[in-house]
């Protein structure tokens, strides 16, 4: 706490004129009032630590994991990636970390597989997929009845570090693409990566060539705050260096007496930390020591207000009513409960109407059925009396001829005794 002195007033006579004393001043100890309010939102911040969400998007073996080991100066243990995905994926790690007593509660989020594909075109989907569901899930826990900010891990991201390839030419229609489609989602940063493989004036042509095809296409970047001198000073020096040409090393190089990190080469050291040998410095002070609440601030008031207001408009909410007067929540809570009973009612009758259709479409399907099968039972039962019919005609023909047939034997059978009778006589007769 500062000391601050306390001056005794002086002491005015009853007729005016003023007496001249010694003034005795005390030193008093801490503050007073409201100026320890600063001093309650750090000790709180302190004791809740930070968090800081970054989205890394750039070809493989571009250098993200190398560039994210420096800036923080921490070596993250992470199994190389291939070149053989037949899809865009993300990897996503969270990270403690701890510098003094300041935590910071670090979530890396890089592409893997960006770029590799022969067909491009839908590289960027999971990315605005990744970034609409964290706004979405947000949102969700926004709108609940008890909601627990203090618990929930916000895993929005705050900004995205967009590595280009060091061509020294201009931008691949993938990257004009990809920030073109992400730019009203998240704060863009672009890198160019590896900026040691370029010489110095090819880097700055290459920089004002990506800047004029950005500034082409209507891609916005990060905006820089302005709300004073001091800071739009500041903002307007690191906007000249846009796109930061970085080089990440966590490898400690000998330079004269000191130890520093960079490359080394048969040429001479390329420093890390050196402003006059890359942008890595710049970049490191805007996303960790000045920009970090201002990226965070602007996630929350730009991309994902717009985004929460698109999705409320979609789900039917507004401000204001057709006569453009204000309306309350409960208004259009009600408005839209009373709008999805009555959709209900429709679609209920629609059902109902759909269900008695069918009922009846089944009972004349059943009815023709039961017709057919009553025509077939008829034409089979005549078929079946006409048989029987004919069969006892047979019968009865048969029965005529069995009778015929023992008459015919019978009289065969009495001529028969006849004759031998009568052959009997004539024997009888000759003897």
């Amino acid at each position: 706490m500062a000391e601050k002195p306390l001056c005794m007033p002086t002491q005015i006579s009853d007729d005016g004129d003023t007496k001249e004393e010694n003034i005795r001043c005390l030193t008093l100890l801490g503050h007073f009032g409201f100026e320890c309010l600063p001093h309650q939102l750090v000790n709180k911040s302190i004791q809740q630590g930070f968090s800081l969400n970054i989205l890394c998007v750039g070809e493989t073996g571009i250098g993200k994991s190398t560039l994210i080991n420096t800036l923080f100066n921490t070596n993250f243990k992470e199994h190389k990636s291939s070149h053989f995905y037949s899809n865009v994926g993300l990897k996503i790690q969270t990270y403690e970390l701890q510098e003094a007593n300041v935590q910071l509660k670090l979530t890396v989020v890089k592409t893997v597989g960006y770029g590799d594909q022969i067909n491009k075109e839908a590289s960027y989907q999971p990315i605005v997929d990744y970034l609409d569901a964290q706004f979405e899930a947000y949102l969700q826990e926004e709108l609940k009845i008890k909601r627990s900010y203090f618990e929930y891990h916000d895993s929005r991201i705050h900004v995205c570090l967009y590595f280009i390839s060091p061509t020294g030419h201009s931008l691949k229609s993938l990257d004009l693409l990809t920030m073109k489609k992400i730019d009203s989602k998240v704060n863009i940063v672009p890198l160019i990566a590896k900026a040691d493989t370029i010489s110095k004036n090819d880097l700055q042509k290459f920089k004002n060539n990506i800047m004029n095809e950005l500034v082409d296409n209507g891609i916005q970047l990060y905006q820089f705050p302005e709300d004073d001198e001091t800071t739009a000073h500041m903002s307007s020096s690191l906007k000249r260096h846009l796109p930061f040409a970085v080089v990440g090393s966590m490898d400690e190089v000998k330079v004269g007496k000191r130890m520093v990190r960079g490359r080394q080469y048969p040429w001479g050291v390329l420093q890390v930390e050196n402003e006059n040998h890359c942008d890595f410095v710049k970049l490191r002070d805007m996303l960790l020591c000045t920009n970090t609440e201002d990226l965070k601030e602007q996630t929350h008031t730009r991309h994902y207000e717009r985004y929460r207001c698109h999705r409320l408009k979609k789900m039917g909410f507004t401000d204001v009513g057709p006569d453009n007067q204000p309306v309350s929540f409960q208004e259009i809570y009600e408005a839209k409960r009373q709008e999805f009973y009555e959709q209900c009612q429709r679609e209920e009758e629609q059902l109902k109407q759909r269900f008695m259709q069918r009922v009846k479409e089944k009972e004349a399907a059943f009815k023709e059925a039961e017709k057919e099968l009553q025509d077939k039972f008829e034409h089979l039962k005549r078929v079946q009396q006409e048989e029987t019919m004919k069969l006892e005609e047979e019968r009865k023909q048969l029965e005529e001829e069995i009778i015929d047939f023992y008459k015919m034997k019978a009289a065969s059978e009495s001529l028969q005794a006849q004759m031998c009778t009568n052959v009997k006589k004539d024997k009888e007769r000759k003897k």
